[in-house]
């Protein structure tokens, strides 16, 4: 098992191939080992960086939806804890950066007749695929919404959360990626 400084590293070098800072994924490492939420001044301290920094990184992580500013009364600082559904936002978030792509790749399969037909083919294929998986990602998080906002059963009250059935439930189908992404 992972010691929480090394598990916080290892979230900032995961969040620099991501395209977020080291600092951003250390700071989501530490919001996720803590149950209560943390203070700029406490993060600043455990991650050995600034305070502006701790900032900077807290305000990126709630414009994304993964973290949420927090007061308690009596206290003028700000505190900060992961939102209940960080992970999917962050899926979500992802899956924004691959329809932008998506998107792209169909602007040039109709930039130039005069591409060669392999060219045309690789942007086809980047189409299709893009299609076919951002639809089932998209129907995964409606799913995982819709599962959550469902009441737990008696079986699942009692049983962890990690442990509860993760058996699909249906859901109603929706438009074709095509059709969403347009």
């Amino acid at each position: 098992m992972t010691d929480p400084e090394s598990f916080i590293e290892r979230m900032g070098l995961a969040a620099e191939n991501d395209g977020l800072s080291r600092i951003a994924g250390r700071l989501f490492g530490a919001l996720i080992l803590h149950s209560e939420p943390r203070s700029l001044d406490d993060l600043a301290e455990q991650l050995a960086v600034s305070k502006a920094s701790v900032s900077t990184e807290a305000r990126r992580l709630v414009e994304r939806g993964v973290a949420e500013r927090i007061g308690k009364p009596g206290d003028r600082r700000d505190y900060y804890t992961l939102t209940s559904d960080f992970f999917a936002q962050i899926i979500r978030f992802r899956l924004g950066r691959w329809a932008g792509l998506h998107r792209l790749a169909r602007e040039m399969q109709g930039a130039d007749e005069n591409v060669p037909r392999l060219v045309r083919d690789r942007f086809t294929y980047i189409d299709d695929f893009s299609a076919f998986v951002l639809a089932r990602v998209e129907d995964a998080l409606q799913e995982w919404s819709e599962r959550e906002r469902q009441p737990p059963t008696p079986r699942e009250r009692r049983a962890p959360r990690r442990e509860r059935s993760l058996t699909p439930k249906p859901v109603a189908k929706r438009p074709a990626a095509r059709e969403r992404l347009g």
